[in-house]
């Protein structure tokens, strides 16, 4: 099987899983590490034993895929960067900040055959995966995801941060289009949205009530379906 040669793109927080899980795969080489904070990727780089520089581009030409763990309003730039030089792309969610930017990425992948794929890891999780085999057709479901704040998300909404994992998972269940989208939200701390609730009427019948908040006492994940 062909070596694939691997970087990191953001190296804070997950980025340094994406780090570790790669470094630990067979027939993967870890190449190097990219973060605008040059000291915290030559301390990554060191621990495993790779290259270390503070501008992405500096990988193109050097890996066949990448992961890109930087703060959500650099995922467009970055990505392109990479997607344009034939590098193909593991993206942290939300894939962008907008429609547009994301609608943009999916393009290059295409036009250049490239694989862009998104993060969702929720999908993976074991209970997620028994469930996908149990619901067959949904006709309510409750959502709740609330945690404790951390200044490290705030570039985005807590739509963006959080509810995206759940309306990602609610996707995946219904497989329906939608009919009506009520929300509401506010800002409390950050520039952004903080706390958000959404009803969403599927044209199946099901409907949804997702709430998610990065304000609250304590970290709660709660997902209920009938």
């Amino acid at each position: 099987m062909k070596t694939v040669k691997v970087g990191v793109v953001g190296v804070g927080y997950l980025g340094t899983y994406h780090v570790e899980k790669y470094a630990s795969m067979p027939h993967v080489e870890l190449v190097g590490v990219a973060d605008i904070d040059l000291a915290r990727a030559r301390e990554i780089a060191a621990r495993f034993g790779v290259t270390a520089t503070d501008d992405h581009r500096k990988l193109i030409g050097k890996v066949d895929a990448v992961s890109i763990a930087v703060s959500t309003s650099q995922h467009y730039t970055v990505a392109r960067d990479f997607l344009e030089n034939g590098v193909d792309v593991l993206i942290e969610k939300p894939i962008t900040t907008s429609l547009d930017e994301a609608d943009a990425l999916i393009e290059l992948a295409r036009s250049n055959d490239r694989i862009l794929q998104v993060g969702h890891l929720e999908r993976f999780n074991p209970t997620t995966v028994a469930l996908q085999e149990i619901v067959t057709r949904p006709l309510f479901i409750e959502s709740h995801r609330l945690s404790i704040f951390k200044p490290r998300c705030t570039d985005v909404s807590v739509i963006l941060d959080l509810m995206i994992h759940d309306i990602d998972l609610i996707l995946s269940f219904v497989r329906s289009g939608i009919r009506e989208i009520r929300a509401s939200g506010v800002a409390v701390i950050s520039e952004h949205v903080d706390i958000a609730n959404a009803r969403l009427e599927f044209e199946s019948g099901c409907v949804a009530n997702v709430t998610a908040s990065r304000i609250s006492m304590k970290n709660e994940r709660k997902l209920r379906i009938f």
